[in-house]
């Protein structure tokens, strides 16, 4: 009987190992379900999950939920038509619980919070923005010009892990602002993450540094005159035995130009005569007051007097003032004026560098049969440059410089790398540890049978097989009976149980041998029903 207890607890312990290792091979694989959310909005999430029947548990911080990952789409959209999570971001909903008689100063502050929800909705969907809070600062209006002041707007913003914008989402929330608030420009919008630095730069907004498109501008001229030198050099030396790099200097101002100019038409210029105008006049003269100082002094003069006989003709009498003559000449001249009005576009080129390496020729010695590798002649030399100076748009007048250099690479005659061997390629790892995984639950498994299962079944198979092997009592001579038919048909009867109960033996045998696991389970139900 102790034999037994001994027996039954030990295939129940190793049934049990075998049952964890089980489930521990078989545990569902949790994945995030929400995070970083409110309190009101986690009891909402784990009330509707325990209504659903779906398992889950939080991180060690408590910040998320974890659902099994098969599950994690099905339970989202289940819970986003219930509207969870709410985010605590209020929109222009806010309006529809209007009450009847709110204050003005009221209803501009639902309508200030409305539209800062709907601003901080938009920019959580931007995939890297966990979540964001948008603060206005609107003036009151005022009728008087010097009074009036532009809007603000602050945006912090709460990024997802590991993730970071770059200068032109950042722009983009920027303009997104912007552009939802009347007379708010961009100039006046802030945009902070959750470590307070400061994401949108202001001197870039203002011109004092480049931006981001015009960074992208350069580099992608770049690499496309780098392009074209290579794909037109690439046929006559080969895909891998040409380098080129360029540098581009672009000019991003804007000027327009507006110049007037005079050309000079004096002597010996010709001259063109526009108006000329010439007037002469003469006058009665006028005499001077003269005389003592007094009332005959200042009585008009006289009437005049005939002339003196034998005066010559017009010679005026002794004491008569002769009469003044004026003259005035006036001559325009045509000037000659030119009016220039030029608009330089911006992202111009102003420079061009340009440096191209050549790989050396390789060729095949007949003799040897070994790659030979020699330089390239000078007429090959210069016909790559000036195939080179196609391609990029050389201008000397602009200042551009070419360089072509014909030197040996390094590594490129070298065979390639090996392929690591399967053991040692990283993407076989997971494949491994699976492998891993289930060869240990396999050697658990054999250990308890062979080392504590098997030692503690073997004595009571070996009584199994010494009382299935003991030859039956001889049975007594039977008295001679009138009814000898019954007593063989008796007989026969108790043949065929005796073959068919051999049969059952051999089976019993034969399936202890070949899946002793039942065994051990019939084992196990014999002692439970004892």
């Amino acid at each position: 009987m102790g034999k037994r207890v001994v027996a039954g607890a030990a295939a129940a312990v190793a049934v049990a190992i075998v049952a964890a290792l089980w489930l521990w091979s078989s545990a569902p694989d949790y994945k995030v379900l929400f995070s970083n959310f409110s309190d009101r909005d986690g009891g909402a999430i784990t009330a509707s999950l325990d209504q659903m029947g779906v398992k889950y548990k939080f991180s060690e911080g408590g910040t998320a939920i974890l659902i099994p990952a098969e599950q994690v789409p099905s339970v989202r959209l289940k819970l986003a038509a219930q509207g969870l999570p709410r985010a605590g971001n209020v929109g222009f909903e806010l309006l529809e619980n209007q009450k009847l008689g709110t204050s003005q100063f009221v209803e501009q502050v639902n309508y200030q919070r409305s539209l800062e929800g709907e601003l901080a909705n938009s920019i959580q969907a931007v995939s890297a923005v966990s979540s964001a809070r948008v603060h206005l600062a609107l003036p009151k209006p005022s009728v008087f010009v010097r009074d009036q002041q532009k809007p603000t707007a602050s945006v912090l913003l709460n990024l997802q892990p590991g993730r970071a914008l770059d200068q032109a989402q950042v722009s983009a929330i920027v303009h997104l602002v912007a552009s939802s608030v009347p007379e708010l420009t961009p100039s006046n919008v802030t945009v902070v993450d959750q470590n307070g630095t400061l994401l949108s730069d202001t001197s870039a907004r203002n011109g004092r540094q480049l931006d981001p498109n015009q960074l992208k501008y350069v580099e992608a001229l770049q690499q496309n005159i780098v392009k074209q030198v290579e794909s037109i050099i690439a046929p006559i030396v080969g895909q891998n035995n040409v380098r080129a790099e360029a540098t581009a200097e672009v000019d991003f101002a804007q000027v327009d130009t507006a110049a007037e100019m005079y050309k000079p038409n004096s002597p010996p210029e010709p001259q063109a005569i526009r108006s000329q105008q010439t007037s002469e006049s003469t006058g009665p003269g006028s005499q001077n007051p003269s005389g003592i100082p007094g009332a005959l002094s200042n009585q008009p003069p006289g009437a005049a007097t005939a002339p003196v006989d034998g005066a010559p003709a017009g010679q005026q009498a002794a004491g008569t003032p002769s009469a003044p003559t004026s003259k005035n000449a006036t001559t325009n001249y045509e000037v000659d004026k030119t009016v220039r009005f030029e608009q330089k576009p911006m992202g111009g080129i102003k420079r061009l560098t340009v440096g191209v390496v050549v790989n050396y020729r390789r060729s095949i010695d007949p003799k040897t049969g070994k790659v030979v590798v020699k330089p390239l002649g000078a007429a090959e030399i210069a016909q790559i440059n000036e195939l080179v100076k196609q391609a990029m748009g050389f201008n000397q007048a602009r200042g551009d410089s070419l360089n072509v250099a014909n030197a040996p690479f390094e590594g490129v005659d070298k065979p390639a790398d090996a392929q690591p061997e399967w053991w040692k390629d990283p993407n076989n790892l997971p494949l491994a540890k699976d492998i891993a995984k289930y060869l240990f639950i396999a050697m658990v498994i054999a250990f308890l049978w062979y080392r504590i299962l098997r030692p503690l079944l073997k004595p009571v198979m070996k009584q199994f097989d010494k009382a299935v092997e003991m030859p039956p009592e001889p049975e007594p001579e039977p008295e001679p009976d009138p009814d000898a038919e019954l007593h063989a048909a008796h007989e026969a009867e108790q043949e065929k149980q005796v073959i068919i109960y051999k049969s059952n033996l051999e089976m019993a045998k034969s399936l202890a041998q070949n899946d002793p696991r039942i065994v051990a389970n019939v084992i196990k139900e014999w002692l439970g029903a004892e």
